[in-house]
């Protein structure tokens, strides 16, 4: 229910600018309800703590972009349009909100093991998809039947991730979205059918 209140979205949107511009363990949740604009003890009615409004606000983020794109999937007949669209998005996305970028990309790499196994199992999803479009690629004959869809998987989803860190880490300095053809056309290569 508290996931559909407008200062619930606020706070979530407060806390990726807050958690950006000061660091996870800088950013209190006093920094965070006055981004938002609300008292702190509002923050409480909606989270449990610091940790819980993280994990949230990559559910709330992560959420939104799967759903985005596969919606943008949807009107694309072949794998290699997916993979190469799946990358464009990515980009893309964290392109047009940098905050946000700081936020995943540095931000939500704590040591605590209990907080990465939380955002892991956010990224299931998202993992589940870059799947499904290996797979539909290895049935149509696009890419080679041996493919280890795992560990192809993991090379997409870790060229992805370190290319927008290094965007991150160089102060966003060139456009990360124009990268999209070239890293798409590097994963596909190693997929095709030789």
């Amino acid at each position: 229910m508290k996931r559909n209140k407008p200062k619930y979205h606020q706070i979530i949107n407060a806390a990726v600018v807050a958690i950006a511009e000061n660091g996870y363990h800088q950013a209190q949740v006093s920094k965070i309800a006055k981004q938002a604009g609300v008292a702190d003890g509002t923050i409480y009615l909606y989270f449990k703590n610091k940790e819980d409004i993280l994990i949230s606000l990559f559910r709330e983020k992560m959420g939104s972009f799967v759903e985005e794109i596969q919606k943008a999937l949807a009107g694309k007949s072949t794998a290699a349009e997916k993979l190469m669209l799946l990358v464009e998005h990515h980009f893309t996305m964290l392109a047009e909100d940098r905050h946000l970028a700081v936020v995943t990309q540095l931000e939500l790499r704590q040591s605590n093991k209990e907080l990465r196994l939380k955002i892991n199992a956010v990224l299931k999803e998202y993992m589940q998809l870059i799947d499904e479009v290996l797979k539909e690629g290895v049935e149509k004959g696009e890419f080679r039947s041996s493919l280890n869809v795992l560990l192809a998987r993991q090379m997409i989803f870790g060229t992805i991730d370190e290319t927008v860190t290094t965007w991150v880490m160089n102060e966003q300095k060139y456009d990360l979205p124009a990268l999209a053809p070239e890293v798409g056309n590097l994963l596909l290569n190693g997929f095709s059918i030789r």
